[in-house]
């Protein structure tokens, strides 16, 4: 079986020629032509697709596609020719109705033809790169309908009159616009852009530019954005009903560089109704409009930011220059926290929070805040006045609200060291006179300071409330074992401070009454008795004392006094008329501190319980005091203030600048080893701006105080300057 050899098979054409009838093409091509002739003339209904679509088939089975495709292309240019002709023809609102349905009839037509020419369309095209069906009907719809000179024109025209006349408030058939649209996009993107679109865009920004003018000239800045959010929103709607979706950022383009770019300077700077006008009459909603409006072109944001900038400077430059609000700290500070409050709200509701505004809000409440060299005083004197009655009867969330607020402005602050040094001196008052209406407010702030600006500022803060605690153990301690001794002495409060802690002052210690000085060399001898190495010494300026006084008709009052105030009553015990150098011979008092003292007890009304000759506001170094015999009070208990100057005065400022400098000394030169021993070699501009980054959280220190400091560090040998170059630093380990 293997030795036969394999028969191979072969298929062999037909030895004839198929010869088909030289006629069939033609009888063919001409019952599709007739079935077009029927399609247009709307008579499909007597047709047999089936047969069609198989005599489409074999035309183009039989090598016939070119007569098939060429036919079409000159039967359906025939059709739309005769279509044109009745689109010309028709009259005024008719135009785009007749363009409308020949429009739909050619699309059912030309759908029913490629069913037919299905086949065709499948092989014959894509193999000829010819175009297919379905488009080529687009595209001599496009060529014998849309662009003849007679329609092109005028449909562009039409369309062009009827979104006017939207604009000018007419009511149009936006069905019949959306179609006739439609078709210009089916044709194809460029179609409807040269058609529609360019012309449009142009029309559109002549209108514009004209109605901008219109109104610019005759309404205020809230009613010309009015209308252009009007405007704006009315060609978002048109497009989102009978336009291209991209078309929207175009004709918004235009909207927006007619009516707001072209006018935005003038409308922030309109008089009586500008920016300015609505940020201090707080038109949130004109103010909204504008922020999302202004958003839309470019520098419009930047341009509101830098007028708004400008206004909050110059107003927060008149409010803390202006001498007649200085005189009121208090009021300073309330100010600060309204107009703070007044923008916040502006920027929160208006301007969507941005960021922008909240920075430059910020950075305009720094710069006029440190105009002010006593804003860190005021600052404090307001947080005294608060803590000190200003909370009573008001909820935590509240007391919260407000020491956030004044964070907030403690933030602005240049000088925070200031605002420490006279915060610790009005804390230490609150403390030791116990005025403070709220521990758990005065800790939430030091918290608060704590979170800001570190450990450090706050520390000695928080050691002062610490000696009030061992203060008041100190105290019962010292009745449990003095107490036999005390007898019916004067009842003594001590209130052992730390140096370092508290504001202390090195001041006089006056003269004390004996019998008070008797209790406090007890209180002496106890308390170095129990504490080895320490040394007391009395601050009179800051005590106070309740003394029971009795006058005409044996009518008695416990009077509550400050220390000084006790130590000069005392005294008329033995005189019923005193000088007032022989008070101040008598007691010791520093001057400044006797003058407010005697004002207090003798001139403040309903509290005088001394009388002065000549009678005066101020007090002379002549006057003579007496004792009022005839003082009457409704009250048992009589609170005698001493008359403080609520701010300081100039000399007192002087000190308390000079101090806070000498505290600067040694933090400076701290942060320049700190540098150095990092750094080992740095030139002088480096080290200047390195050493006011790392102390600007608590002051910005001064160039020239810098260079001191530096010259000090190379007088004690801590760096050396360069041989080479006098403005290198080196430091010496």
């Amino acid at each position: 079986m293997s030795s036969q050899k394999k028969k191979n098979f072969q298929i062999e054409a037909f030895k004839h020629r198929v010869v088909v009838d030289p006629k069939y093409a033609e009888r063919t091509w001409k019952i599709l032509e007739h079935a077009i002739h029927e399609i247009y003339n709307h008579n499909a209904s007597g047709l047999s697709f089936e047969e069609l679509y198989r005599n489409a088939y074999n035309i183009v089975l039989h090598k016939f596609g070119e007569k098939l495709y060429s036919g079409l292309v000159s039967t359906l240019t025939s059709h739309l020719k005769e279509i044109a002709v009745s689109i010309e023809a028709s009259q005024g609102a008719l135009f785009l109705e007749e363009l409308d349905r020949k429009w739909s009839e050619h699309n059912k037509a030309l759908q029913m033809i490629r069913d037919i020419l299905m086949y065709m369309d499948r092989t014959f095209i894509p193999s000829t790169h010819k175009t297919p069906v379905h488009e080529l009907g687009l595209n001599l719809w496009r060529d014998n309908v849309v662009h003849t000179i007679k329609i092109q024109t005028r449909l562009k025209d039409r369309l062009l009159e009827l979104v006017q006349k939207e604009r000018d408030g007419e009511i149009i058939d936006r069905g019949l616009m959306r179609n006739v649209i439609k078709m210009l996009m089916d044709l194809g993107s460029s179609v409807y852009q040269e058609e529609f679109e360019k012309p449009f865009l142009v029309v559109s920004a002549n209108f514009y530019r004209g109605e901008s003018q219109l109104f610019i000239e005759n309404c205020d800045c809230g009613d010309y954005l009015k209308i252009a959010e009007k405007r704006l929103n009315e060609e978002i709607e048109r497009v989102s009903h009978y336009l291209d979706a991209k078309s929207e950022v175009k004709i918004t383009n235009v909207v927006e560089k007619e009516m707001i770019e072209s006018q935005m300077i003038r409308l922030v700077h309109m008089e009586n109704s500008g920016l300015v006008n609505m940020l201090v009459d707080d038109k949130y909603n004109d103010l909204g409009r504008m922020y999302h409006l202004f958003r839309r072109v470019p520098n419009g944001l930047s341009l509101v930011r830098d007028v708004m900038t400008s206004h909050i400077r110059e107003t927060g430059k008149q409010l803390v220059t202006d001498p007649e609000r200085v005189k009121d700290p208090v009021d300073f500070v309330q100010r600060l926290l309204d107009e703070k409050d007044k923008h916040d709200k502006i920027i929160n509701l208006s301007f969507n929070n941005d960021k922008m505004f909240q920075n430059a809000l910020n950075s305009s409440f720094e710069y006029f805040i440190n105009l002010n060299t006593r804003s860190p005083e005021f600052i404090s004197l307001f947080v005294d006045d608060k803590l000190r009655k200003g909370l009573k009867g008001v909820s935590e969330e509240d007391v919260e609200t407000l020491l956030d607020k004044v964070m907030t402005l403690f933030r602005y602050l240049q000088e925070k060291d200031v605002f420490e040094k006279y915060y610790k001196q009005h804390l230490a008052k609150r403390l030791l006179f116990n005025k403070s209406v709220s521990e758990d407010a005065e800790r939430s702030l030091i918290l608060k300071l704590k979170t800001e600006c570190g450990y450090q500022f706050t520390s000695k803060l928080e050691g002062m409330f610490t000696d009030m605690k061992t203060s008041d153990d100190t105290m019962q301690g010292f009745y449990s074992a003095m107490g036999p001794e005390l007898g019916d002495g004067p009842t003594l409060a001590v209130h052992v401070l730390t140096t370092g802690s508290w504001p202390t002052q090195l001041t006089t210690a006056c003269n004390l009454p004996p019998e008070i000085l008797t209790v406090c060399d007890k209180f002496k001898t106890y308390y170095l008795g129990t504490h080895n190495g320490r040394r007391l010494t009395w601050q009179t300026n800051m005590g106070s004392a309740d003394i029971k006084a009795t006058f005409a008709g044996g009518q008695k009052h416990e009077l509550n006094v400050s220390t000084y105030q006790m130590c000069v009553l005392m005294l008329f015990n033995n005189a019923d008329e005193l000088s007032y150098t022989e008070i101040e011979q008598a007691t010791e008092i520093p001057t400044l501190d006797l003058k407010r003292c005697l004002q207090s007890l003798a001139c403040a009304k309903g509290k005088n319980v001394l009388r002065k000759e000549p009678m005066s506001k101020d007090i002379d170094e002549h006057d003579t005091f007496f004792f009022n015999d005839k003082f009457a009070s409704k009250f048992y208990k009589v609170k005698i203030g001493t008359i403080v100057a609520q701010k300081e005065s100039e000399p007192e400022k002087q000190e308390t600048r000079q101090k806070v400098e000498e505290d600067r000394k040694p933090q400076i030169e701290a942060a320049i080893v700190r540098i150095m021993k990092a750094r080992r070699v740095l030139d002088h501009n480096n080290m200047v701006a390195e050493v006011t980054k790392q102390l600007q959280s608590r002051f910005l220190p001064n160039p020239v105080v810098i260079k001191k400091r530096i010259e000090s560090l190379i007088e004690r040998e801590f760096l050396e300057r360069d041989k080479d170059d006098r403005k290198l630093y080196r430091y010496l380990a």
